[in-house]
């Protein structure tokens, strides 16, 4: 069949495939007078139908007059590819971002927590990022970059010194510069570098800017306010200037820790007396040990003083707990046991924050960083191997009488130990330096991480690994929960509350057995130990992606929530 001269088909342009490079464009005649090789047509040509006069605002009109002006009918017309469609407005131009292939738009509500909107945008492509929101006024010049950019990398240099995990600090990182207008942005986060970088256009040079983490303290009082103020800025109806910003960031660094030198001693003492009635001692095991981690901790407040690193901190509050209970050993005490003095203080030394932490950011795909995180944990853990040992040592060279089979396990006392890891949450509280309003719910998340463990792992009889798992699960569930309620970081609510799953019994009678020569059994139980450390971890991230994994972010179009992480598959 034969398309009539003029129909549909002679509108429908052709595909560059199907025309010949000597055909001329649709439009421009052929010459008449000579040949086509005499007379070629000239690219500058303008093609029939089309005008050289500027077109007003009646381009649109169906009875155009005057030279060039098209048919009356508008589906005759063959529009240009670089014309604006009909129903543009500059006034309301329509969303840059398309999603691809049809995949649901992510509408980022400020009805979520600035979180799960920041994650994920990290976790978007960047050519898939919707353009930013601006929160915060500025001028008509637009924010100050250089400002803006100095103000976030401080914001996440205390939340990377404070403990965080390296994709919540990006995401707080993203929050501030997208508040304060700034597209295209890209923070990046190591262990000790954190850097950004902002490209004004696709034509322009980018600005990066970097700042270095040099000292880490522990403070999530500073934490929760360096939260607050990230919240505030993110938020729509609080306005919080480039000044402002800056004068409250001030205000937290200068700000005092809320307990003093000498009640952090007190809460190391409470902690390891608490860690001893733990795993089977009575009161007078729980005021040695109390008494040995005060003295560990005042020699590493010393030792600190004078610059010592942190490896020799650890080496040093290591001893004095293994030299009270060698020194219990010696004096042949019988009510007290000495292997619950020695791993009371291992409690209060072991590196919990810093392990949960470094495993977080494997599981998130930040390697670099879980590798140096993980790697500071082993040399803190090695410090303290190697203070426990030396005392170990010289106390069989006295001929003290360490049992490694004296396991203890007390099974019918279950108010007490209860009541002992209340008390053990409520002291490493004190020890990171938390906001009072925040140390009860920490305390009671450690007493339901307890039961669950007790529950499992010595009335069900499962594996204690399994139900360290489980417990640590559910204490990164309910601390995610709390920190969505309140608002704020989820570490106070976590690191605390795993206090009491920490594996201080089986890394005492690893050391012990290494320490009399028992090669095979030491490294059996610190093999014991790490399983039981990483446990931990990844229980407690599983946690808190499961929270998030049910907890629907609102405006997601399609029930869809937020991305996926990082993949490293090929498919």
């Amino acid at each position: 069949m034969v398309a009539e001269p003029g129909g549909p088909e002679d509108q429908k342009p052709q595909s560059d495939e199907a025309r010949s490079a000597f055909v001329p464009p649709a439009g421009v005649g052929r010459p008449t007078s000579a040949s086509d090789d005499d007379h070629p047509t000239s690219e500058f040509a303008i093609p029939a139908g089309l005008t050289t006069e500027p077109q007003g605002s009646g381009t649109g009109s169906a009875s155009g007059s005057g030279p060039g002006s098209g048919p009356a009918s508008g589906s005759d017309t063959i529009g240009s590819a670089f014309a604006l469609p009909s129903t543009y407005s500059a006034q309301h131009p329509p969303p840059a971002f398309t999603p691809a292939h049809g995949s649901p738009m992510i509408r980022l509500t400020k009805e979520a927590p600035w979180q799960d909107r920041m994650r994920t945008m990290l976790r978007m492509p960047v050519a898939e990022r919707p353009a930013p929101e601006p929160v915060q006024k500025s001028d008509e010049a637009g924010p100050a970059v250089p400002r803006v950019l100095d103000l976030t990398l401080r914001i996440g240099e205390l939340l990377l010194a404070g403990g965080e995990g390296a994709e919540d600090v990006e995401a707080a990182m993203f929050a501030v510069t997208r508040s304060y207008g700034l597209d295209r942005c890209e923070p990046t986060v190591t262990f000790t570098l954190l850097s950004i970088s902002h490209q004004p256009s696709l034509v322009d040079d980018p600005v990066t800017a970097s700042r270095t983490v040099r000292r880490r303290g522990t403070d999530y009082t500073r934490l929760a306010a360096v939260f607050r103020l990230i919240d505030d800025i993110t938020a729509e109806d609080v306005e919080v200037s480039l000044e402002e910003a800056y004068r409250r960031l001030a205000e937290i660094r200068r700000n005092r820790h809320p307990y003093s030198g000498w009640v952090l001693t007190l809460a190391a003492g409470g902690l390891a007396g608490a860690a001893s009635v733990l795993v089977g001692g009575g009161a007078l095991v729980f005021l040695v040990a109390a008494i040995g981690a005060m003295l560990g901790d005042r020699l590493a407040w010393l030792c600190a003083g004078r610059g010592l690193p942190e490896f020799y901190q650890f080496v040093v509050a290591a001893m004095p707990p293994a030299a009270m209970g060698v020194a219990l050993t010696l004096t042949h005490w019988s009510d007290v046991r000495p292997s619950a003095v020695i791993t009371g203080g291992l409690f209060a030394l072991l590196p919990g924050r810093a392990l949960v932490a470094g495993v977080q950011d494997g599981l998130t795909g930040y390697y670099i960083t879980a590798a140096a995180r993980l790697l500071e944990v082993m040399y803190l853990f090695i410090g303290i191997v190697v203070g426990v040992l030396l005392v170990l040592y010289m106390g069989l060279q006295l001929g003290a009488q360490l049992n490694p089979e004296a396991r203890f396990v007390a099974h019918d006392r279950p108010v007490v130990q209860i009541l002992a890891s209340m008390a053990l949450c409520f002291a490493f509280a004190i020890l990171l330096q938390q906001d009072r309003s925040t140390v009860l719910a920490v305390t009671l998340n450690g007493a339901v991480a307890w039961v669950v463990y007790g529950a499992m792992a010595r009335t069900g009889g499962i594996s204690p690994v399994v139900a360290t798992a489980t417990a640590a699960g559910l204490v990164g569930l309910f601390g995610q929960l709390l920190s969505r309620y309140r608002y704020t970081s989820s570490l106070p609510f976590i690191t605390a509350a795993i206090g009491p799953l920490l594996p201080g019994s089986a890394t005492y009678f690893g050391l012990l057995g290494m320490a009399q020569g028992n090669v095979n059994t030491g490294l059996a139980s610190l093999s014991t130990a790490v399983a039981t450390a990483l446990a931990i971890a990844i229980g407690v991230n599983l946690g808190s992606e499961i929270s998030r994994l049910f907890m629907r972010v609102p405006g997601a179009v399609g029930g869809a929530n937020r991305r996926a992480a990082k993949r490293t598959r090929g498919f």
